[in-house]
């Protein structure tokens, strides 16, 4: 098909273009003016906005459903609060309505998994918002390993192992430490079974992130917080991306000279607990202006997903520049979640994932959403069509 006419915002170029989108086979195969569209189903768009389908980074979709209660939900586990042998995939609900809601907002890829009740709570699997089946929606599983700090896990675990700062960060370190020496006598028996440590599949998931093949994925709301975080992370020489950030815009420098990615939100809403005194939608701005990349995020359902470029909208209005707010829902999280080949922008050989607005979902609260596409498939069409 062709998508005729757009005034296109790649999210790799400064400046929108106007021109034309040819996919096949589910991918973008050219972008430019006045490609020929012979054969061609096209899709009229004159005098609208073609944007990348916008990728959420941290959020607990498929995992907390559509009007389920405390009580369906499965994204935390209340039973032990080390759990790096979850995995999002085997939880997630495909055919809960949010993620049909979502797609048709033209949030076509999410980040997610585990909530923040366990210290370590298992890893998340970056989907498509389209599909019945999450196998067939998966652009990458195993992408980070979750972990907590601060409230949640004193809060969860207070009447059983967790009920300080300083006992959370003992029980992160030690489940390191003994993941640490568990590689290390997999590594010295080699394919001698018989010297192999006895299988612990709790440590075994631990080893992609002591070889840094995927990065912890840190809650951390408090500054305090967040430099623990980073603390421990040096300390086992391992990946981190910083997830929430609310105290971030006060301690600027050393997220500067940390130099790993920045989560920030959810912003919108009432701040329900003490953490979240500090925030702020210029979070994201400041962390922006300093060179750190960052990415916008809901935490759905904190924020129903269909609201991301809403929040990316705030951001602007409280300083945030509007390209870095654009790169912040797609490029940027697509980046950090190690999908950027895939997704995030609109290049020819990406997934042809496409939100056509009438109006900009960034300045104008009444922007509608008129067209999207998910690896090339129609999820949405209000645009007249030729062939």
């Amino acid at each position: 098909m062709l998508i005729r006419n757009a005034t296109i915002y790649t999210a790799v170029q400064r400046e929108p273009v106007q021109g034309d989108i040819l996919i096949r086979n589910g991918k973008i195969a050219a972008v430019g003016p006045n490609l020929d569209a012979t054969g061609e189903e096209v899709f009229d768009a004159t005098g609208l906005n073609a944007y990348p389908g916008f990728v959420e980074a941290h959020c607990h979709i498929g995992l907390d459903g559509y009007g389920i209660g405390y009580e369906g939900a499965d994204y935390n586990e209340y039973n032990d609060s080390v759990v790096p042998q979850l995995r999002a995939i085997d939880g997630i609900e495909p055919l809960d309505p949010t993620l049909g809601m979502a797609a048709r907002a033209g949030v076509t890829t999410v980040c997610t998994g585990p909530g923040s009740a366990n210290v370590l709570g298992g890893t998340f699997v970056a989907i498509k918002t389209v599909g019945r089946c999450v196998d067939d929606m998966i652009v990458k599983d195993n992408v980070a390993m979750k972990c907590a700090f601060g409230e949640n896990p004193k809060r969860c675990y207070a009447s059983k192992c967790d009920s300080s700062r300083m006992t959370t960060a003992a029980i992160l370190r030690e489940a390191l430490m003994k993941a640490r020496l568990y590689l290390q006598k997999k590594e010295a028996a080699g394919d001698d079974v018989f010297r192999q440590p006895a299988f612990d599949m709790k440590l075994e998931a631990l080893i992609p992130v002591l070889r840094g093949q995927i990065p912890l994925k840190a809650h951390a709301h408090r500054a305090d917080d967040i430099l623990t975080a980073l603390r421990i992370a040096k300390e086992f020489d391992v990946d981190i991306t910083l997830d929430h950030v609310t105290e971030g815009h006060l301690i600027v420098n050393h997220l500067v000279q940390a130099g790993k990615p920045v989560l920030v939100g959810p912003s919108f809403g009432s701040k329900s607990k003490q953490e979240l005194r500090e925030k702020s939608f210029a979070t994201a701005g400041i962390l922006d202006d300093a060179g750190l990349e960052v990415c916008i995020i809901t935490d759905a359902p904190v924020i129903p997903l269909y609201y991301l470029p809403l929040c990316a909208g705030l951001a602007v209005k409280a300083g945030m520049k509007e390209e870095s707010a654009w790169r912040a829902i797609t490029i940027n999280p697509a980046h950090v979640v190690g999908i950027d080949g895939r997704v995030g922008s609109i290049e020819a050989g990406k997934d042809a994932d496409i939100a056509i607005f009438e109006g900009n979902p960034l300045r104008d609260i009444q922007c509608r959403t008129k067209a999207v596409f998910v690896n090339g498939e129609e999820v949405l069409s209000q645009i007249k069509t030729r062939v």
